[in-house]
């Protein structure tokens, strides 16, 4: 019976394209003896469905393959023809997702685009179009689809004459893309030098700064573009030392060109880079007055042929590595903590490695989007005779805001004999070794709501205090003081017994099967990343031995950097290289696309990836092994359909042997803006484990709101023997987990239900108040889970009572252990726990209803 359900799907798909073919007449594709100019061309996409749909299908003239993307509206397909052609035609031959709304647009460069044809109300079959206009690139750019799936094209043909029209787009373009476009400058000499000056075309015109240094002017080119030259021509004022910078975002900055002792007047620097902004950022003047350009011009383009993508290099602005030896190391450690204590929704990103030796009297306090980690290949290589502390002074002592930090590979002697590591969500610490004890709450014992511990040891007690809620993962404890509501252990030598019935703890022995997540480690002077392997019934540590892992160089690395474009980061995937992203905030324009087994995706510093105009952010393909860890994927206000997408619909191969693993990934909707996705994280792929993942729709920050911020699911898991180790997923529009795939465990639950539900009605379905917080299908006959709380807090309509907090099937192949639901001071209310079952909360005293095992 495995996959019967996907399988029914997939053939109703199947009949109708079937149907779709019988009723469509037969039509050549072109009417006249020419051949497609596209064909065999390197296509690219905004997404492919999976592996075997990639854009290539749509243009290898084999009407039995296929492109097709996701299931969004906002997908493209593009053809690059290789040289600027005059177009007559093109031809779209649909399979039965097609396109109802569509538009063809063509471009010199690949990134600026014109409309040449547009269709509305499309019936798909095959589309025979004629057009005019001049161009290398030719895209189709999807509106609307006819179905609930996404765009599919059997073939994309492009019929005109080459080699006519402009030069080829491959080539550095003469065209100025500079000019006209918003600027902005560092000061201005006076009113009648303005940034915009130095970008309108005239000679006559300039922008002027103020006589000091540092200034700079830079200019917006409006999208993300490649950039192969920029032309300077100083006025008398000119930039002795300067360089030329390129940024995704314009605040992080990469450098395309530095110029020492420069002599002004007219020069043209040939660069390599692209970036949607523009810097001339001067570092020293070359007279007593200010900078000043006549015009700055930028050219685009990618200069022929792409070269590969090369592997290794440095790893960017934000990663600090120190040793022992880094003078005032402890003024560093303050200096970026001043920075982020507070800076909850900012773009700062920082990534601390510290290499083997021992450090003294170093606290290492960790603020947003800090993460500090080890260069050891064990946690005792790194010796801190110190602190790494987490505190909530920010918050007036409240550390329920603790988002987004990490700490890993290394061993602390805390000063006082006791660590402080107050945090809640997304906040792992992991391979940490803790010669001490270790407390989870803030100072004052203010209100916490954590966390994650995993293949940590700690070699004195540790104090939970006034935590909600916990899990740790395959530890040893020197003993553990208390709990609030739920603390979970699995695998985790010197864990208290499970005492349910009468307090907050869950144990198991042993965990059913894990594997530690990939880190960054030095082998001698060289960056390698350590791959662990698969255990299975673990109990303890991984390490020294850290068995049945291997090594991989920093060579067979792309160093993702900011700036860089999603088309970089797929060649790169397409190359068989692994990535490695380093510490920023990544604007992608299309989705990243992980193809290949054993591949390795990996984040520093909670680098951020948000994908734009409503594309998804990443698509893992149904293959084996591949890990993704430490990074966090951060909804586009343009609705995405699903975030993060492993394995592709339908997905049945079997991965028991090395399964794909999602680590310290988190995914937000909201807080640092509007965003908005339907589907969070999807998992199709059999096997796969997720071990710690915080899903969250924000319910505080910037662009929060019922619809603002809506995004209807949190986590599906479609895939059979899925196991999720430390699942926090909270405040989704409807459910916030929904478990279809068979045999699925999950190994601790934290949740809470959308603050800002407007009213009953807004959530009532089938006769029923309120989505679960977990949902088990109807059709799933096997599922286990351990240690599962949900909380409301119904600040808008305080009066709702949500039915129950979590929903099953009554099989006796489903079963629930330790199950909570909790009321939140009294702002709304639970009828049951579990479908019918279970005593209702009542008051505002936040007394868990409890089951400590259903049915």
């Amino acid at each position: 019976m495995r996959r019967q359900r996907t399988r029914l799907r997939s053939l109703g798909i199947a009949l109708a394209t079937a149907a779709a073919l019988v009723t469509i007449p037969a039509q050549t594709p072109a009417a006249a003896a020419e051949a497609p100019l596209s064909q065999g061309r390197t296509a690219t996409s905004s997404s492919d469905e999976n592996a075997g749909t990639p854009a290539a299908g749509a243009v290898d003239g084999d009407n039995g393959t296929r492109w097709s993307s996701a299931r969004t509206d906002a997908q493209w397909l593009q053809v690059d023809l290789g040289t600027s052609a005059t177009l007559s035609k093109v031809v779209l031959n649909w399979e039965a997702a097609y396109g109802k709304d569509y538009k063809i647009q063509v471009s010199d460069n690949g990134s600026s685009w014109s409309d040449i044809k547009s269709v509305t109300g499309g019936d798909g079959g095959t589309d025979t179009l004629d057009v005019s206009g001049q161009g290398r690139y030719v895209r189709m750019q999807g509106v609307s689809r006819a179905t609930e799936y996404g765009y599919s094209l059997w073939e994309f043909q492009v019929f005109g004459t080459s080699g006519t029209g402009n030069p080829p787009a491959g080539d550095c373009a003469t065209a100025n893309a500079a000019k006209g476009k918003p600027a902005t400058a560092s000061s201005t000499e006076n009113a009648g030098t303005p940034a915009a000056s130095a970008f309108d075309g005239d000679t006559g015109t300039r922008w002027s700064s103020q006589a000091s240094d540092p200034q700079w002017v830079r200019v917006d080119l409006g999208s993300q573009q490649d950039i192969c030259k920029v032309d300077l021509n100083w006025e008398a004022a000119y930039g002795k030392d300067f360089t030329i910078q390129a940024s995704a975002d314009g605040q992080d900055w990469t450098t395309l060109k530095s110029v020492t002792n420069g002599t002004g007047g007219t020069a043209s620097y040939d660069v390599s880079g692209s970036g949607r902004y523009v810097r001339i950022n001067g570092t020293a003047r070359g007279t007593g007055y200010g900078y000043s350009l006549w015009e700055v011009a930028v050219h685009t383009g990618t200069g022929g042929s792409t070269p590969p993508v090369e592997g290794g290099g440095d790893l960017g602005p934000n990663v600090i590595v120190v040793d022992p030896n880094t003078p005032n190391l402890q003024a560093k450690f303050d200096q970026v903590f001043t920075q982020q204590e507070s800076n909850q929704f900012g773009s700062g990103r920082y990534q601390f490695l510290m290499k083997p030796g021992t450090y003294n009297g170093i606290n290492a306090q960790l603020g947003f989007y800090t993460s500090i980690s080890g260069l050891g290949l064990n946690p005792d290589d790194v010796k801190i005779n110190g602190d790494i502390t987490v505190d909530a002074g920010w918050f007036n002592g409240n550390a329920t805001q603790n988002f987004w930090r990490s700490a890993e590979n290394l061993s602390i002697r805390p000063v006082n004999g006791t660590n402080r590591w107050a945090v809640a969500q997304a906040a792992p610490f992991r391979r940490i070794h803790v010669e001490g004890g270790l407390n989870l709450a803030p100072a004052g014992y203010g209100w916490a709501s954590g966390g994650y511990i995993a293949d940590s040891k700690i070699d004195g007690t540790v104090g939970p205090y006034s935590q909600q809620q916990w899990y740790t993962r395959e530890s040893s404890v020197g003993g553990w003081t208390n709990g609030v509501w739920n603390m979970t252990f699995s695998g985790v030598q010197g864990a208290p017994a499970t005492n349910f019935d009468t307090g907050p703890y869950t144990t198991l022995d042993t965990t059913p099967v894990s594997r530690e997540k990939p880190f960054l480690y030095l082998d001698g002077n060289d960056y390698k990343v350590f791959v662990p392997g698969k255990r299975t019934n673990a109990r303890g540590v991984s390490w020294p031995a850290n068995a049945g892992g291997s090594s991989l160089p920093l060579s067979q690395f792309y160093v993702v950097k900011p700036g860089a474009t999603a088309a970089t980061i797929n060649a790169a995937l397409a190359q068989g290289l692994n990535l490695l992203f380093t510490p920023g905030v990544y604007h992608l324009d299309r989705t990243i696309n992980v193809n290949r087994a054993n591949t390795v995706v990996l984040g520093l510093g909670l680098a951020t990836i948000i994908p734009d105009n409503g594309v998804d952010a990443m698509h893992v393909a149904d293959v084996d092994g591949v890990r993704l860890a430490g990074f966090l994927i951060d909804a586009g206000a343009a609705k995405s359909d699903t975030l993060l997408q492993v394995g592709a619909p339908g997905s049945s191969a079997d991965h028991a042997a090395n399964p794909t693993t999602v680590q310290d990934v988190f995914v937000r909707i909201g807080g640092a803006g509007p965003g908005l996705a339907t589907h969070s994280m999807v998992v199709n792929s059999d096997d796969a484990i997720i071990d710690h993942t915080w899903i969250w729709r924000a319910d505080h920050g910037e662009g929060v709101g019922w619809e603002t911020n809506r995004a209807d699911y949190g986590l599906e898991v479609n895939g059979d023997d899925v196991l999720a180790t430390g699942l926090f997923v909270e405040h989704f529009n409807k459910y916030d987990v929904v478990w279809s795939g068979e045999r699925g465990r999950t190994i601790f639950f934290q949740n809470e239900k959308a603050y800002d539900v407007p009213n009953s009605a807004a959530i009532t379905h089938d006769g029923i108040v309120g989505y679960a917080a977990y949902k088990v299908a109807d059709s799933v006959n096997t599922h286990e889970a351990w240690g599962l709380g949900s909380y409301c807090n119904f600040t808008s309509d305080s009066t709702i009572v949500q039915h129950h907090g979590f929903q099953v099937p009554v099989k006796s192949g489903i079963k629930l252990h330790s199950i909570q639901v909790i009321s939140l001071g009294g702002k709304g209310q639970y009828a049951h726990v579990v479908n019918d079952t279970g005593a209702p909360t009542s008051g505002s005293d936040t007394i868990p209803s409890k089951i400590t095992s259903f049915p």
